[in-house]
């Protein structure tokens, strides 16, 4: 993987089924823990075939090893985190891939967050049967994430967030 080199990501369901491709996004950085990723404006097509454009930049954190991703979206009025529960990333053929596991927790600037698409986790969790082990995966994985943004962890730091958009932009200037 060299910096500046352009992914496109799937996000597939337990399933196995692909639900969602979103275009672009540039590769920044890696560590023994995560690889980051920056994107801005890119469509984003759902699995019926309806498509969108993102709205403003965004650094996106996929983890080797957590069951979770995270979305830095940098709006005019602050960063917003995004958070996916899923499984852990794969990087294979220019394309980043995970399965959604549908719980997501929202961060907002003024530091409250919230838990969302509880009854889709537990629509899902039943008609697609997670195993029990699973399901413990993921609900320690969510209470980690929100530990690790109340004592202000990395990915959860704004100077990190300004440093990778810093590099984005330049990757974008010199294309």
């Amino acid at each position: 993987m060299n910096q500046g080199d352009i992914y496109n990501i799937h996000g597939y369901k337990h399933n196995e089924e692909l639900y969602k491709i979103w275009d672009e996004t540039i590769y920044l950085d890696q560590t023994n823990d995560y690889y980051v990723f920056a994107n801005n404006k890119i469509k984003v097509t759902e699995k019926d075939g309806r498509s969108w454009k993102t709205k403003e930049p965004a650094i996106i954190f996929y983890f080797k090893k957590r069951w979770f991703n995270v979305i830095a979206q940098l709006k005019k009025n602050g960063i917003y985190y995004y958070c996916n529960m899923s499984s852990p990333v794969i990087i294979e053929n220019n394309t980043i891939k995970f399965i959604d596991y549908d719980l997501d927790l929202r961060i907002f600037p003024d530091g409250t967050y919230k838990i969302l698409d509880k009854s889709e986790y537990e629509y899902h969790k039943t008609k697609m049967r997670y195993s029990k082990d699973l399901d413990t995966i993921i609900k320690y994985e969510l209470n980690s994430l929100i530990n690790m943004y109340k004592n202000n962890e990395l990915p959860f730091n704004s100077d990190l967030i300004k440093y990778y958009k810093e590099k984005y932009d330049n990757y974008k200037t010199k294309k």
